[in-house]
């Protein structure tokens, strides 16, 4: 929802109750036999008469405090015990600061109010009715509002999912990696039948997972962990370097869940933009699993004088970032560098259990 729609929502609101108020003061001015009003008398009356500011000021004070600190603190967390609790403590806030108020700026002998311990009572208690009035409209305004951005943020990302599927589709089934692969494994047969063999069960297990597995909206984490290791063999089959490559995962996965294919097309940019096979560490994952979150780091070398288009095929990294914010809104931090010949992904995640 447009932040322009609700100023025009709180607007519009605060204009009716007034415009209410203003009749509720010109029908007590005809009950009571008075001059009939100008809009100056009713202007005063409304904003400088004990009514108006028994009428607005806890109006305001219950109509934030709810709309502002209970809904999200509570109501939205369904903490509706707190909620009870603190909801009776704006409204006795209210009545508090509005007898004050009234105190302060109608005292005097003019003063026709009896500021006696009855009066201040029963005073307090229309008060407060009048914020907890407030405050429930509050209430439903911002569950209005919440749930307007909740629909629209769906429909986005029913959107988003389907042009991430398309996505991850073209990416999964990358044409030169699994030629590449296929021709390293026929190359392979001829000089070692059972690594060949190997190498293509893993192919079959990393096609497997692409086409089935990741139909889900989520997945635990061992399995996608998996994966990310089983394309990692494969891609070692390319060079004869065994230290291309360091892969270094820290803790247990456990029960934890995450969304398929996150974290691999952070791996596949690494492997497409890395420095040549012969340098050691040309590309350095760090895979960490703690109780509530992972953290993923991904880096690689390059030559700082070449093209790197880290978006070139497959899964672009602005799609990814993307892709974050929708699935994981607060709960994730991605920073992304680029200095010196080195590229360098941090990604740390909330976990679902």
């Amino acid at each position: 929802m447009k932040k322009s729609f609700v100023i025009f929502l709180h607007a519009g609101y605060w204009l009716l109750y007034l415009f209410l108020l203003t009749f509720f003061l010109l029908g007590m001015n005809m009950a009571t036999g008075g001059h009939p009003a100008t809009f100056k008398s009713l202007g005063l009356a409304l904003f400088c008469s004990p009514v108006g500011i028994a009428s607005i000021v806890p109006g305001l004070i219950g109509f934030y405090g709810f709309y502002s600190l209970l809904f999200d603190k509570y109501l939205s967390r369904k903490k509706f015990l707190m909620l009870f609790i603190h909801a009776v403590l704006v409204c006795i806030l209210s009545a508090v600061v509005s007898e004050l108020l009234m105190a302060v700026i109608f005292r005097g002998p003019r003063s026709h109010i009896n500021w006696s311990f009855g009066t201040c009572i029963t005073m307090g208690l229309f008060l407060g009715f009048i914020a907890l009035i407030n405050g429930i409209i509050g209430l439903v305004m911002k569950g209005f509002i919440t749930w307007y951005k909740d629909i629209t943020l769906k429909a986005e990302l029913d959107k988003k999912n389907y042009d991430m599927e398309v996505a991850l589709i073209k990416a999964q089934i990358n044409p030169h990696f699994l030629f590449n692969t296929i021709n390293n494994i026929d190359v392979l047969i001829k000089k070692d039948a059972d690594k060949a063999s190997e190498y293509l069960n893993t192919l079959s297990d990393i096609l497997r997972f692409t086409l089935y597995d990741t139909k889900a909206d989520k997945i635990e984490l061992s399995k996608e962990l998996s994966y990310i290791e089983k394309f990692i063999g494969l891609q070692k089959i390319r060079s004869s370097n065994p230290d291309y490559i360091r892969f270094i995962t820290r803790g247990t996965a456990g029960a934890a869940l995450i969304e398929p294919m996150l974290l691999i097309p952070f791996i596949e940019n690494a492997f497409k933009h890395a420095e040549n096979k012969k340098t050691e560490n040309a590309i350095n994952i760090l895979i960490e699993i703690e109780i509530d979150r992972i953290r993923f780091v991904c880096e690689n070398q390059y030559t700082p004088n070449g093209q790197l288009k880290p978006e070139h095929s497959g899964l672009g990294n602005s799609l990814i970032k993307r892709r974050l914010e929708l699935l994981y809104p607060g709960k994730h931090s991605l920073a992304v560098s680029d200095a010196q010949g080195l590229y360098k992904i941090n990604l740390v995640l909330s976990l679902d259990k």
